[in-house]
């Protein structure tokens, strides 16, 4: 448990200024909402947020009062439990503002074998949808994945971004943010012991006629496709396209919303060089303490699928 001072072992008190409140990530490592947030909300009711470093496993902690608290961000793939459980009321009750980084791709059980249906998400979509501010909800279509299974022809996960896309303008949301799935060696070598199988990379140029037809899509839906980390492809783009360098957890968008002030700085933990245009965020996730469960075949989390006991 964190104190106000330092305390003996591998835990520190990190001091948070009051005047610039946290923006708290819920979570790139893991999917809380989906899988943690019991322990999530003991964290809130306890005053304080522990976070471990992924490097050398240190322990931090930041105060959880609301007026330290800019913003909750939450990244999931499923929202069902986060739904059922109230949780949403119960941090509005508290003063929490918050955030919704909504993953939602193509149905595929190879890819993502541990997701709720396709039907389920879009309603979890609409329901975030009625409840808060549509800005404050963005539509991830990610990672874009091109695969070759027992040699039979070409494989993606796009077949159902039209459907997703439909769904997305009913319910008002302005924002979709995409990319192409990275090709780390941790993922190759995960998928070595599925006999037949092989993640695939296009070319650039068929990557940027994928983009092109997707952004035609949605801006006739009144959402606008943004790119996450893809920094040669936007240098590719023909002229005419108007899509955009993304930011996940986007400053200048929270401000405008929440209207809370807060210092405009990127994350330098993120790939900036990739073009990470996020603004600088707390992230409570662990990839030890949390694993995630929807054992997605693409995840550079997971060093190994792992299955719900």
């Amino acid at each position: 448990m964190c104190g106000n001072t330092l305390i003996k072992g591998n835990i520190t008190q990190s001091r948070t200024n009051l005047n610039t409140p946290v923006i708290v990530s819920v979570s790139r490592r893991t999917d809380i909402p989906a899988f943690y947030m019991e322990w999530f909300m003991k964290q809130v009711n306890s005053g304080v947020f522990e976070i471990q470093n992924p490097y050398n496993g240190r322990i931090s902690c930041i105060s959880a009062a609301p007026d330290n608290i800019h913003c909750i961000v939450f990244w999931s793939k499923d929202f069902g439990p986060f739904i059922r459980g109230n949780y949403g009321d119960l941090l509005a009750q508290k003063e929490y503002h918050l955030f919704f980084n909504f993953t939602i791709n193509s149905t595929d059980m190879i890819l993502e074998p541990h997701v709720p249906s396709l039907s389920e998400r879009l309603g979890q979509l609409a329901w975030l949808s009625r409840r808060y501010d549509k800005r404050s909800i963005y539509w991830r279509f990610d990672p874009i994945c091109f695969y070759q299974f027992h040699g039979h022809g070409r494989h993606h996960n796009l077949h159902d971004f039209l459907q997703i896309a439909d769904a997305a303008c009913d319910c008002g949301i302005q924002t979709c943010i995409t990319s192409f799935m990275d090709h780390y060696p941790k993922i190759h070598k995960r998928v070595r012991s599925i006999n037949g199988f092989s993640f695939l990379d296009p070319p650039n140029d068929q990557k940027i006629d994928i983009l092109v037809k997707m952004e035609a899509i949605l801006q006739s839906r009144r959402i606008r496709l943004f790119t996450c980390c893809e920094p040669e492809l936007m240098g590719q783009l023909p002229p005419h396209s108007k899509i955009g360098k993304s930011s996940c957890i986007s400053g200048s968008l929270l401000v405008e919303t929440l209207g809370k002030k807060i210092t405009i700085r990127q994350d330098r933990g993120q790939r900036i060089q990739k073009g990470c245009g996020c603004q600088a965020s707390v992230d409570i996730g662990c990839y030890s303490r949390h694993p995630c469960y929807h054992n997605c075949l693409y995840c550079y989390a997971n060093p190994k699928m792992r299955y719900l006991p």
